[in-house]
């Protein structure tokens, strides 16, 4: 049975990305799969501190990060997997730093200062490819999102990460609903009633693109 990590990069644990990875977890599941779900906000960890332990000559760090924290264990689960599923939303264009500290820690474990002739770049240390699916969630509308160049900026991560795993794909959530109840915040600049048709008019077609990414990373690995 192939394995599958789903990691939420979210403060929140039952809100947007968190719906949209448990739909993708659904999709996973539906394909056969076995499924862990973690919250990455559960546990104490910091990003990459540049030890460069993982590129040592000799290194027996396989493909994990060297330092020992709480994060350690999730690392070792995703070099094992068949399939990583990582979301977070997006603050001030960037995601979560909780997130970038994962992928960070992730990714140098598995990256070399050595070139790749045949496919051009530097050489994955991974001997194997595991897809990646890597969705976003955000406040921002399409239009603004791409007048801002978010997908150039956050696609950045979807790259680095296709290139380390050997397959990545992006998913983008745009206007999504932010707060339970609107009348509690400070907060004019968004129409509450154009923002809940989105809520029921897009973002369950979002849930269905989540479904089917989770579907098609363990069926096409």
């Amino acid at each position: 049975m192939k394995k599958v990590i789903i990691l939420n990069g979210s403060p929140r644990k039952n809100f947007n990305t968190a719906k949209m990875l448990k739909e993708a977890q659904k999709g996973a599941e539906t394909a056969g799969a076995e499924v862990e779900y973690f919250n990455l906000y559960d546990y104490n960890f910091l990003g990459c501190r540049s030890c460069f332990a993982c590129q040592r000559k000799g290194s027996t760090t396989n493909n994990v990060c060297a330092i020992k924290d709480d994060i350690r264990p999730l690392l070792e689960k995703c070099v094992q997997a068949d399939a990583i599923i990582i979301g977070s939303p997006v603050y001030f264009s960037y995601p979560t730093g909780v997130f970038r500290n994962f992928v960070e820690r992730l990714m140098f474990a598995n990256h070399t200062y050595m070139v790749d002739n045949e496919k051009g770049g530097c050489k994955s240390q991974l001997n194997k490819v595991i897809p990646t699916g890597v969705i976003f969630t955000m406040n921002c509308p399409e239009e603004l999102a791409s007048q801002i160049n978010y997908p150039v900026i956050l696609d950045e991560n979807v790259k680095s990460l296709n290139h380390i795993m050997g397959y990545a794909e992006g998913l983008y959530a745009y206007d999504t609903y932010q707060f339970a109840d609107y009348s509690k915040y400070n907060c004019d600049l968004f129409d509450e009633a154009q923002k809940a048709k989105v809520r029921d008019e897009q973002f369950p077609k979002d849930l269905k693109k989540a479904f089917d990414l989770g579907k098609r990373l363990v069926q096409n690995n």
